[in-house]
């Protein structure tokens, strides 16, 4: 296991900063090579870090919030822990970064300073559209990729097809897919369904995406049968917060049935720690967080009701991606880029 440097962003998150400091020892314990580059407030990260032999401050000074305008904040809060976390990954002084902050804000911030990988066009160098991805548990037991889930409410053709290649490297490289299956997201599996822009999406993908199986359905997200599900930002998002709702529904009606007689609670002992584990597998805290493919650097968000559980698993998820060389695998799987 090689040493890796990972931002971790101390005033991410809706908890106090203790919170992610209580995750940042975690993560320590965890993994003896790991080094953690703590951001934030001067008196909470020197503090943290004076008593610690793998953890590095960095001062900073200015807060974004939740309610901050994304772009504004990035370009008026230079030195909020968001911003320089994302310069520190470009300059090489830490490898990745992990924040349960605000989403626009990260997003922003590590498209202006991480920086996404260019392509050439018409004798332009462009840079592609970075997208939100998050690996969601489905039935079959394993792990569905979904990308975008939010950075790109419009694209084009062919961000789709990149889409694709970056969601099929994430799925071999970090779920373990030997041969992902790609579906694209229809309102039906047949190749003649969908929207205009689906059924221009649908031969562009056939030709360019490894893996490719057609078109997919919502349903397709937690039923196992395909291993990255790919759409634009505005459907992915809706999708998934489609998903985290019936998922929290079902919950609170089975904890409804289980505790409204004593049947159901003595029902509920017997089965409290299989419980336990499907309310974990369904909370998303295990897989760490969703990460911004197609970016010169590692970045991965985590949810804004965070807790130590989450901040340790997504710093050793950060780690992951980093020692599995994941943003070269990425590249690689794209053709045309350019410098």
């Amino acid at each position: 296991m090689s040493k890796v440097r990972v931002c971790v962003d101390v005033m991410g998150g809706d908890e106090e900063p203790q919170v992610v400091l209580d995750g940042i020892d975690a993560a320590l314990a965890a993994d003896p090579e790991l080094e953690v580059v703590a951001v934030g407030p001067q008196d909470i990260v020197e503090a943290f870090a004076a008593s610690r032999d793998r953890v590095e401050p960095l001062v900073a000074p200015d807060v974004i919030t939740m309610e901050d305008d994304p772009i504004k904040a990035v370009m008026t809060k230079r030195k909020s822990s968001i911003v320089l976390a994302c310069r520190a990954v470009k300059k090489g002084t830490a490898q990745g970064f992990f924040s349960a902050g605000a989403t626009g804000a990260i997003t922003a911030a590590a498209t202006a300073y991480v920086t996404p990988f260019r392509y050439e066009v018409d004798g332009r160098r462009e840079p592609i559209r970075p997208c939100i991805t998050t690996a969601v548990p489905n039935r079959a037991g394993g792990l569905t990729v979904l990308c975008d889930m939010g950075a790109n409410p419009d694209v084009e053709v062919e961000d789709m097809v990149r889409f694709g290649q970056m969601g099929a490297v994430y799925s071999h490289v970090v779920c373990g897919v030997e041969h992902p299956r790609v579906g694209l997201l229809s309102n039906g599996t047949e190749d003649s369904k969908g929207s205009h822009f689906t059924k221009a999406c649908f031969p562009a993908m056939r030709e360019a995406v490894p893996g490719f199986i057609g078109n997919c359905e919502g349903t397709d997200l937690l039923a196992g049968t395909v291993d990255v599900v790919v759409t634009d930002g505005f459907a992915g998002n809706v999708a998934l917060k489609a998903t985290e709702g019936a998922a929290k529904m079902i919950m609170h009606e089975l904890k409804g049935v289980l505790l409204g007689s004593l049947k159901g609670k003595i029902a509920a002992l017997l089965v409290k720690d299989q419980l336990g584990a499907l309310k974990e597998k369904l909370s998303g805290d295990a897989v760490g967080g969703a990460i911004l493919l197609g970016l010169k650097g590692v970045v991965l968000i985590g949810h804004g009701a965070t807790s130590v559980e989450a901040v340790k698993n997504g710093t050793l998820a950060t780690a992951r991606a980093i020692r599995a060389d994941l943003v070269e695998k990425v590249a690689d799987s794209m053709d045309g880029l350019v410098e």
